[in-house]
C-alpha cells in the first residue's frame, strides 16, 4: 500500500511539473507575443496552437503513418548497430593491436555529427530507405562499441582471478564472468546508442525521406508552420522518454540489482 501511494505521489508530482511548464509557456506567449509584440505568432506558437497541430496530424493519420515508418527504420538500424558494435568491441577486446588502433578511431568517428554521413550514404545507396538506415546505424554503433569495450576493461580483476582459481578458462571465463560483470556499462551504452540512433534517424529523414517524423518536421518548416514543427518535436521527445523508461531503465536497474550495485525498490 505504501509503495502504491509513493508511486501515485510520484506521478502526481511529475504531472504537476508539466502543467506548470505549460503554464509558463502560455505566460511567455501572452507577454512576448500578444502584449509586447517582441515575437511574431509564426515564430513562437502557444500551447493551444501546438495542440491543434498535433490533433490535426492525428486526425488525418499523418502522425500514425510517420511514426510507424520512423520506428521501423529505428528498430532495424538499431539492431544492426547493436550487432556490429558488439562485434567490433569483442574484436578490440580480443586483440590488443586492434584495440590500440581502432578504439581511438571509433572515438573520433563518434564525435562526427550524423548529418555528415548523409552525403556519403546518398552517394552509396541513393535517396531511399537504405541511406536512412545506414545513417542510423553509423550514428549509434560507435557509442555501443566504445561502451562495451569500456565495460569489459573496467571489470574488477578480483572477479577474473577468483574465476581462474576455480578453473574457468577461455570462453567460459569470458562469457560466464567477464561479460556478465560488464553488463551494467554495456546496457548504459545500449541506452546511449538508442538516443544517438534517434538523432541520426531524424537527420536522415529530414533530408531524404518521403515519410516519417523527420519528413513531417521538414514539411512544417517548408510551410512555415512552427506549431507543426513543435508538435513533432514533442512527439519525438515523448517516444524517447517512453522507450527509455519502459525498456532501458528497467533492464538497467534489473542488471544493476543482480550485480549488487543497486537496491531493489
Amino acid at each position: 500500500m505504501q509503495k502504491r501511494s509513493t508511486t501515485v505521489t510520484g506521478i502526481f508530482r511529475r504531472v504537476l511539473f508539466y502543467i506548470i511548464l505549460i503554464a509558463i509557456w502560455e505566460l511567455i506567449y501572452k507577454v512576448f507575443v500578444d502584449i509586447l509584440g517582441v515575437w511574431k505568432a509564426y515564430t513562437f506558437p502557444s500551447p493551444g496552437e501546438v495542440y491543434n497541430a498535433l490533433a490535426y496530424l492525428v486526425k488525418d493519420n499523418t502522425l500514425f503513418i510517420a511514426t510507424g515508418a520512423s520506428l521501423t527504420r529505428l528498430v532495424i538500424g538499431y539492431i544492426i548497430a547493436l550487432f556490429i558494435g558488439i562485434a567490433l568491441a569483442l574484436v578490440c577486446i580480443k586483440y590488443k593491436y586492434v584495440d590500440e588502433n581502432l578504439t581511438p578511431l571509433m572515438l573520433g568517428l563518434q564525435t562526427l555529427p550524423s548529418v555528415c554521413w548523409i552525403p556519403f550514404a546518398i552517394l552509396w545507396y541513393g535517396i531511399d530507405e537504405r541511406s536512412i538506415i545506414f545513417v542510423t546505424v553509423v550514428g549509434s554503433l560507435f557509442s555501443i562499441a566504445i561502451s562495451t569495450i569500456s565495460g569489459v576493461k573496467n571489470v574488477n580483476p578480483i572477479y577474473v582471478k577468483a574465476a581462474r582459481t576455480m578453473g574457468a578458462r577461455g570462453k567460459n571465463l569470458y562469457f560466464d564472468v567477464v561479460i556478465p560483470s560488464a553488463l551494467p556499462e554495456i546496457i548504459s551504452g545500449m541506452r546511449q546508442g538508442w538516443s544517438f540512433a534517434w538523432r541520426a534517424l531524424m537527420a536522415g529523414e529530414m533530408l531524404s525521406a518521403t515519410k516519417g517524423l523527420g519528413q513531417v518536421l521538414t514539411a512544417g518548416r517548408e510551410l512555415g508552420d512552427i506549431s507543426q514543427v513543435m508538435a513533432v518535436m514533442i512527439i519525438i521527445i515523448a517516444f524517447g522518454l517512453i522507450f527509455d523508461k519502459l525498456l532501458f531503465e528497467k533492464v538497467e536497474k534489473n542488471i544493476r540489482y543482480k550485480c549488487g550495485l543497486e537496491k531493489k525498490n
